[in-house]
């Protein structure tokens, strides 16, 4: 795994994105914004579930003066997203932390330096949202819908930004295909020290999104490439958090939870594996140490992998070993092993 690469840090409320922040998770409402109740329930839960921070669609007037009420009423940074109407970034722009917007629909470029000024005057940061499905005409018809495109759309508004002196900037290059969306983001990389907001837009339901996402997010945070980021899910809003936790977890990025080590099932397993895993995974889902357990079906897997993890069950037929460090601590009837075993986990987690 390579290091993350060095980006300069921004502020989206109080939480920092690039340098050395953790790479932070965000997700998207889904109500109506106008709707202050219900957006700010959804909101309430994606907090419980672990998001750093949380977007809003603003397609009217009625939604842009409802962020008033709505940022009084969360403790998540807030960001507006918008699409066409410049008029509801400046509005916005008055009670949120950051303003995304797609280049390619907001049009004139004089819009663009009102929504740069209003940013300014408030030091609220803008993302750069460059959509694969939306670029500007001029991008398109050169490029066409391509990673060069992208890329291309990008830096064209990133310069006009910093033109105007303005720096407080993140960037996202999303497309709904995982290939463009990867070859895009390590694209543009190593042309600019900006932080990047990651994901695969459009991903689908939380099967297909979550495959997307654990590929193409997996592989540019094993490049290093990512400083916040989000799954799209066609779904709960937890599951975009589960998922995104899930996906920092696995390559590396954060060394945090429970990481299990089990069989897949086969001819050789001596017990009933998928109850036992199920039965782990429930009962000590709570822990946030990092920690490696084990849990192997049988011979000819248990013991060399149960002693390289934290704490582990190496089932028999009709019984089993509990190994702490790759140490027996006990050998155990089947139906007793999984009582210890948790045991054991809480036991390390709190030395």
């Amino acid at each position: 795994m390579k290091e993350r690469y060095p980006t300069k840090k921004i502020f989206v409320g109080d939480v920092a994105v690039g340098g050395d922040a953790p790479i932070s998770i965000q997700s998207m409402t889904f109500s109506e914004t106008s709707d202050v109740d219900a957006t700010v329930e959804q909101i309430n839960r994606l907090h419980f579930a672990g998001a750093d921070m949380v977007r809003v669609a603003v397609p009217d007037m009625e939604s842009a003066k409802a962020l008033k009420d709505i940022k009084e009423r969360i403790s998540l940074p807030l960001i507006a997203d918008i699409h066409f109407n410049y008029r509801l970034a400046l509005e916005a722009s008055k009670w949120v932390d950051c303003i995304r917007f797609n280049p390619g629909n907001i049009g004139e470029k004089g819009r663009i330096r009102e929504i740069v000024k209003a940013c300014r005057e408030r030091d609220i940061p803008i993302r750069i949202g460059v959509n694969g499905g939306s670029l500007e005409r001029e991008f398109e018809n050169r490029y066409g819908a391509t990673a060069e495109g992208m890329v291309a759309s990008a830096e064209y508004n990133i310069k006009f930004l910093e033109d105007l002196d303005f720096t407080d900037i993140k960037v996202s290059l999303k497309a709904s295909d995982v290939d463009r969306t990867v070859d895009a983001y390590r694209m543009l990389r190593e042309r600019n020290s900006y932080p990047f907001h990651l994901g695969v837009t459009e991903a689908g339901t939380l099967f297909h999104a979550t495959i997307k996402s654990s590929i193409g997010l997996g592989s540019l945070l094993l490049d290093g490439i990512g400083d916040t980021m989000r799954v799209s899910i066609t779904g709960e809003l937890e599951d975009e958090i589960k998922v995104a936790k899930a996906i920092l977890k696995d390559s590396g990025r954060v060394k945090e939870g429970v990481n299990i080590i089990s069989c897949p099932t086969c001819g050789r397993i001596e017990a009933d594996l998928v109850k036992a895993v199920a039965d782990v995974e429930k009962r000590i889902a709570h822990i946030k140490k990092p920690i490696d357990v084990s849990i192997m079906g049988c011979a000819v897997n248990a013991i060399g992998e149960a002693k390289h993890a934290d704490v582990a069950i190496a089932f028999g037929k009709g019984s089993g070993l509990v190994m702490v460090r790759g140490e027996v601590v006990a050998k155990l009837a089947e139906e007793d092993l999984v009582d210890r075993f948790v045991a054991e986990v809480e036991n390390f987690v709190n030395v």
